[in-house]
């Protein structure tokens, strides 16, 4: 198998670290994004601050290597107080950092969003998911939140939301060019936030893991991402 170089967000720790070490096993290079410097499993780590557009455009001007694929991994949990973070890391800043980053993409790259079984309701949000879209400045960001009365719980569900329709609405382009889009939806996952997920959405979680028989682990979510 040839050698290619992946970049992962959020590589420090969670989903990232696995995929990390899951792209390494298999031989690849590895360019780790986080706002928390890391080493492992990686070959290069570059921060990157998503909440913050002059940490965005840094981190892409410096990247310097063809890429083989994304995956947007970054993210926050529904807690309170991060609302408007939450819609910038989630999505806004990740949708920039991938258009900005496809100036590195080789032909054939391929990007994996990290979207949620929290965004399943995107068919009865596509007009707030629209209007969402729209923003174009992080100052902007708060105004919206007022405007459409959500807090951190829909801030979440929406980011996601937002993250599929976003993929959804790429994909043609990005075939057009040689290349993929695909997002995956994982449900509870067995990380270090996941108590902020029990939290937000209380019973559910509980009668998923139920049925389910456990919550997932971030390395299945990970063979899925490496398998994209």
């Amino acid at each position: 198998m040839a050698t290619l170089t992946y970049a992962v967000t959020g590589v420090a720790s969670g989903i990232g670290a696995e995929l990390a070490q899951v792209l390494k096993a298999q031989g690849h290079r590895v360019l780790g994004f986080d706002i928390r410097e890391t080493t492992a499993n990686i070959d290069r780590f570059i921060p990157l601050d998503l909440n913050d557009p002059a940490s965005i455009a840094h981190a892409v001007r410096i990247v310097g290597e063809p890429l083989d694929g994304l995956c947007n991994n970054a993210g926050l949990p529904p807690r309170l107080g991060l609302e408007e973070t939450i819609l910038q890391v989630n999505y806004l800043g990740t949708r920039a950092f991938t258009g900005a980053l496809m100036r590195w993409f080789r032909p054939g790259a391929s990007v994996v969003n990290m979207a949620s079984r929290a965004g399943q309701g995107w068919r009865e949000g596509v007009e707030q998911v629209r209007r969402l879209s729209e923003i174009r400045r992080r100052d902007d960001i708060a105004r919206f939140i007022a405007l459409e009365g959500i807090d951190a719980t829909r801030c979440y569900n929406l980011s996601k939301e937002a993250v599929i329709l976003w993929t959804i609405a790429e994909t043609e382009a990005m075939i057009a060019r040689g290349m993929r889009m695909n997002s995956l939806s994982p449900g509870a996952i067995a990380t270090g936030i996941f108590g902020d997920f029990q939290k937000a959405f209380g019973e559910v979680v509980g009668r998923n893991i139920a049925r389910a028989g456990r919550p997932g682990t971030p390395r299945e979510v990970a063979e899925a991402a490496a398998f994209l």
